[in-house]
């Protein structure tokens, strides 16, 4: 095939293409406004169960402040044997 057949090719492939942009612009922007809708939903729920998070450790602070200060007073009081950086 010579080069005038590629070239002449080539712009009828250019041409096709310019005429079905519009039929081929439609799946493709379902697509995005799809992956858009699904990545605010995933957005939306993460927020939610971090806000569901932060209020669970909110009332239950009353039971695991006392907790976690007599276990580290006990930390404190027992020191342990030292050890030396292998």
């Amino acid at each position: 095939m010579n080069t005038f057949l590629k070239i002449l090719l080539g712009l009828v492939l250019l041409v096709l293409a310019f005429k079905f942009a519009p039929v081929l612009m439609l799946p493709f922007g379902l697509l995005a406004a799809g992956l858009l809708l699904a990545w605010v939903t995933v957005s939306l729920t993460v927020a939610g169960l971090f806000a569901v998070a932060l209020v669970v450790v909110a009332a239950l602070a009353p039971v695991w402040l006392p907790v976690l200060a007599i276990v580290g007073l006990i930390a404190l009081c027992r020191g342990g044997p030292r050890r030396t950086a292998a």
